[in-house]
C-alpha cells in the first residue's frame, strides 16, 4: 500500500510540474492574444470598412487602401522614411563598427567610453528628440550660440529647412542608436577566434587586410542583427520625429508612422490610417520573420 501510495504521489507531482508552468503563463498567453493579435486582426478588418470618425464594419474591399495609394501625403511619407531609413541603417552600421574595432583594441577607460557611447540608448526617443529640437534650433541653440560668441554669419537652420529637415532627425537617431550597434559589434569582434588572428600577423599580412579577410566576414550575423534592429527601430520611429519637428515643416519630415496618427486622430479618417498601420506591420514581419526562422530553425545533421 505504501508503495501505491508513493507512485501516485510522484506521478502527482510530475503532473503538477509539468502543468504548473503552463497554468502560470496561460493569464499571459490569453492577454497577448487579446490586446496584441485581437486587436492586430481588429485594425486588419477596419482597414477593409468604410470607417470615418468612428468604427463602420461596412465591408468596402480595397476602396480604402486605394484611397492610401493615391494619396500624395502618403507617397512623401514613403519617400521620407526611405531616406531616413536608408541613412539611419548606413551610418549607425559603419559608426558602430569602427567604434567597436577602436575599443577592440583594448585602450584604456575602455568602460567609460562604452558607457559614453551606450548612455543615448537608455534614453526615450521623446527625451532625444526633444534636446536635438532645442540644439538645432535657430532661435535656441547652436546657431544662436554661435552668435552670442561673435560669429555672425554662422547659420544651421536645417531644422527649419523643408529640404534639409529629415537629415536633422536622421543625425538624431543616429546619435542615440550608434552605441548600441556599437555593443552588438563588439561582442561579436571578442567572439572571434584569436589564434587566426595571430597566424595571419605572423603570416605577415596588414591590419586592413586581416580586417577585410577574416574579421568582418565573420562578423556577418551581427550585421543582419544590426540590419533587422534599425529597420524596425526607422519604421516605428514616431516619438523622436513628433518631439524634434512634429512631421514638418510642412511634412517634409511626415512618415508612415506620423501619417497613421494624423489621419485616425486629425482628420477623423480610421480606415486609411488602419490600411497605413497594415502596411508597417506588413513591412515589419516581413524584416522580422525570416529573421526569426534563420535563427531558430534547428541546424541540419
Amino acid at each position: 500500500m505504501s508503495n501505491a501510495s508513493s507512485e501516485r504521489d510522484d506521478s502527482a507531482r510530475e503532473r503538477l510540474q509539468r502543468w504548473l508552468p503552463k497554468l502560470v503563463l496561460s493569464p499571459s498567453c490569453v492577454l497577448v492574444l487579446f490586446f496584441v493579435y485581437g486587436f492586430i486582426a481588429w485594425t486588419s478588418y477596419i482597414s477593409f470598412s468604410d470607417s470615418g470618425m468612428m468604427p463602420d464594419y461596412t465591408w468596402v474591399g480595397l476602396h480604402q487602401w486605394s484611397r492610401l495609394w493615391t494619396s500624395w501625403t502618403w507617397g512623401i511619407a514613403l519617400h521620407n522614411i526611405w531616406v531616413f531609413g536608408l541613412l539611419y541603417i548606413i551610418s549607425c552600421i559603419v559608426l558602430g563598427l569602427i567604434l567597436a574595432i577602436l575599443l577592440d583594441q583594448r585602450i584604456r577607460a575602455e568602460g567609460v567610453l562604452r558607457t559614453i557611447y551606450l548612455y543615448p540608448m537608455a534614453l526615450s526617443f521623446i527625451v532625444t528628440g526633444t534636446a536635438w529640437q532645442w540644439f538645432l534650433n535657430p532661435g535656441l541653440g547652436l546657431e544662436k550660440t554661435m552668435h552670442d560668441l561673435g560669429w555672425q554669419s554662422f547659420s544651421f537652420n536645417w531644422l527649419i529647412d523643408s529640404n534639409m529637415a529629415i537629415y536633422t532627425v536622421v543625425i538624431a537617431a543616429v546619435w542615440q542608436a550608434t552605441g548600441f550597434i556599437m555593443a552588438m559589434f563588439l561582442a561579436g569582434l571578442r567572439g572571434i577566434d584569436g589564434e587566426m588572428i595571430k597566424a595571419a600577423q605572423i603570416d605577415g599580412a596588414p591590419a586592413w587586410k586581416i580586417y577585410a579577410r577574416i574579421i568582418i566576414p565573420q562578423l556577418r550575423p551581427v550585421f543582419l542583427s544590426a540590419v533587422v534592429v534599425l529597420a524596425h527601430l526607422a519604421i516605428k520611429s514616431f516619438d523622436l520625429i513628433v518631439a524634434m519637428t512634429g512631421g514638418g515643416p510642412g511634412n517634409a519630415t511626415a512618415v508612415p508612422a506620423t501619417f497613421m496618427y494624423s489621419y485616425a486622430f486629425s482628420r477623423n479618417e480610421m480606415g486609411i490610417a488602419a490600411a497605413s498601420a497594415v502596411f508597417m506591420l506588413a513591412v515589419i514581419a516581413a524584416l522580422i520573420i525570416p529573421y526569426l526562422y534563420s535563427e531558430l530553425r534547428e541546424p541540419r545533421s
